[in-house]
């Protein structure tokens, strides 16, 4: 592993400005012979907090930008990122969402500031991909930055229904319960991990973690974004898992339903998290859509070609 010296950088999106403390070091994949490298950056929230985030850049092609879900990790997208990296340029962003602080626990902050971190760092349109809360997120973007979002990945997403993890916690939850509540994120229960399993245990235990999460849910269930799927201009690849039962298949079929130019990948015996259970499906049908944009980019190209005198 090699270290870069820090570097910082100042932007300022609207009223919310973008402070990036970089320290990048590399680390070598595991699978294919391109770098991954990941740098530290700082958000600034509604009410001027801090929120430290990670970012993790990797590969060539296309650019994609990863959002996790509410205990998700830029971790649990590697194995997808390994097998797509060599026609996708991957960006993994992770946020502390359990961390946040209260200003910034709701949907709209969050979209917020994943956005400010697309026009500061990104600063071009890029295919999203999604997951859970982070589908949500996603979705948001495209209604209300259009601009920042050329395609979508839509993976168990909200903003339709689904079944929350919160509803009827007790007020110190057992590690059993979380232990169950984790599970129904899978179909496959031998795919969690005990690491995820330890994470989640100590975030949700953390003075604020546990109401973070509530809070986070609570205001994405409140927002369905289902009257305004149809301004969603961006092509939209979902990636299903049948036996979903957070955002069941009926939500899925609801997005193929109301999104102007959607297409869905189911795959089968597999639950809420498809880049953990079945990264090799995700990745393959990530590959079909990005040969899908690329041809709509060369005929896009053709068009253009012939109308010029």
């Amino acid at each position: 592993m090699t270290t870069s010296p820090a570097s910082q950088s100042n932007a300022s999106v609207g009223d919310h400005p973008v402070r990036a403390e970089v320290a990048t070091h590399t680390e070598p994949s595991t699978r294919t012979t391109d770098q991954r490298r990941t740098r530290r950056i700082t958000l600034t929230g509604r009410n001027g907090a801090q929120v430290a985030a990670s970012l993790r850049d990797s590969g060539t092609g296309r650019e994609v930008v990863f959002l996790h879900g509410l205990v998700g990790l830029n971790e649990h997208w590697e194995d997808v990122v390994d097998r797509i990296n060599d026609r996708w340029r991957c960006r993994l962003l992770e946020l502390p969402l359990l961390d946040l602080a209260p200003a910034d626990c709701s949907i709209e902050a969050v979209t917020e500031l994943t956005a400010s971190f697309l026009k500061v760092e990104v600063r071009r349109p890029v295919t999203l991909v999604g997951n859970s809360f982070g589908g949500h997120v996603a979705l948001r973007i495209a209604l209300d930055h259009p601009e920042l979002c050329d395609a979508l990945v839509l993976a168990g997403a909200s903003g339709l229904m689904e079944r929350t993890l919160v509803r009827g916690a007790p007020v110190r939850p057992s590690r059993d319960w979380r232990s169950e509540k984790i599970g129904e994120l899978f179909f496959n229960k031998d795919k969690m991990r005990d690491e995820d399993l330890e994470r989640a245990f100590a975030a949700l235990r953390a003075r604020g973690g546990a109401r973070a999460m509530v809070r986070l849910s609570k205001t994405a269930r409140r927002d369905n974004l289902q009257r305004r799927l149809a301004e969603v201009a961006a092509p939209t690849l979902l990636i299903w898992g049948r036996e979903d039962i957070v955002t069941p298949p009926a939500a899925a079929e609801l997005f193929l339903e109301n999104l102007p130019d959607a297409r869905i990948a189911w795959i089968d015996r597999c639950g809420h998290a498809p880049m953990i259970e079945s990264p090799e499906a995700f990745a393959d049908a990530m590959l079909r859509f990005v040969d899908e944009l690329d041809e709509r980019d060369v005929r896009r190209a053709q068009r253009a070609g012939a109308e010029q005198p």
